[in-house]
């Protein structure tokens, strides 16, 4: 699809360098877009403009209704394609399901690196690429080394936080590139999160997201379990989640997530929402899947990862709803199975 006439001329004008866009508004890249576009917009005094892109036309448009009607004079397109996104805007941010979504966003037609070819020299070479999806890293590394070679900069930045951190703006940023990339990229990520933690070159940042992740899928599980026991043997849930998150099992899947309702007073987890609006379990199973198959190619063991990704697809498989809940309803899938048994 050809550029419109508006961001056309985004293209061949100096706002190109004051533009930045976002591609993919999903749970996350939303609440991302959001807080950057918001903080550029009063960093820039108004002047910054500002592009968004998603495969649903709804929602890209829900944004920009939002957006303009908290700011008032925002310069806010909505693009049709990758192609139009990085036409319009020298730094673009992408936020996508997984590897897939990737590879056509940044190499298919229509896609960034085909507009980026057509481009003059000298704004390629001062275009910025950061993607924060988390895919596997072979094909991180693919993308980022295509995008070098074309003269543009790249770097991977999966986050760390949830969607608590990205409305919050608190998350952390596993970056991996060049270090050129990294301080081009901090500036703006800076807008996004409070930690940003460069992890090496290209991949590093997946690498590092990846193994924290398996840490954090194997916990949320544990959690569950011992809830669970804990409530069959008598215990109250408050006064177990107390005292696990003030002794040697606390961690981040009991004290913030905990999966029973009411067990931590001073947070509001998913549990409390039917398991709505955190982490999804198929994007879990996702993550369990990267981390287990870059284990098996360098053959690293990976017992509970493997154990793990098996019990969140048995969740998925069981009741296909929790699918698009949070990671943390593998408790309801624990509990109701025990109660049948």
């Amino acid at each position: 699809m050809r550029p419109t006439a508006r961001l056309f001329q985004a293209v061949t004008s100096p706002s190109r360098a004051r533009s930045v866009s976002f591609i993919g508004l999903g749970r996350m890249g939303y609440e991302m877009a959001y807080n950057l576009f918001s903080h550029k917009f009063a960093e820039s005094s108004g002047n910054a403009r500002f592009v968004i892109c998603d495969a649903r036309s709804a929602v890209s448009e829900g944004f920009v209704s939002k957006f303009v009607n908290q700011f008032p004079g925002a310069h806010i397109s909505v693009a049709n394609s990758p192609e139009e996104a990085v036409l319009a805007s020298q730094t673009v941010i992408t936020m996508l399901p997984s590897s897939p979504h990737v590879r056509n966003v940044y190499i298919e037609a229509g896609g960034l690196l085909p507009a980026l070819r057509t481009l003059p020299k000298e704004d390629v070479q001062a275009t910025l690429c950061i993607d924060s999806t988390t895919l596997d890293v072979e094909v991180a590394r693919e993308v980022a080394c295509d995008v070098h070679k074309v003269g543009a900069n790249m770097v991977d930045a999966p986050v760390s936080g949830g969607v608590t951190g990205a409305k919050a703006g608190t998350l952390s940023f596993l970056v991996g590139g060049t270090q050129t990339g990294f301080d081009l990229a901090r500036p703006t990520l800076a807008h996004m999160g409070q930690k940003i933690i460069y992890c090496g070159s290209s991949g590093s940042g997946l690498a590092a997201k990846i193994c924290n992740n398996l840490v954090l899928g194997v916990e949320q599980i544990v959690v569950a379990e011992a809830m669970l026991l804990g409530q069959k043997l008598g215990l109250e849930s408050k006064i177990l989640a107390a005292v696990i998150n003030s002794s040697t099992g606390a961690c981040w899947a009991s004290s913030v997530n905990n999966p029973v309702p009411g067990a931590v007073p001073d947070s509001s987890p998913p549990s409390e929402r039917d398991f709505d609006g955190g982490f999804a379990t198929s994007l879990m199973l996702k993550d369990m899947g990267l981390a287990k198959n870059i284990a098996m190619s360098i053959k690293s063991p990976l017992p509970l990862a493997s154990a793990a990704e098996e019990i969140y697809a048995d969740v998925i498989e069981d009741d296909p709803e929790l699918a698009n809940k949070d990671f943390s309803s593998v408790y309801r899938y624990l509990r109701l199975g025990s109660n049948h048994k």
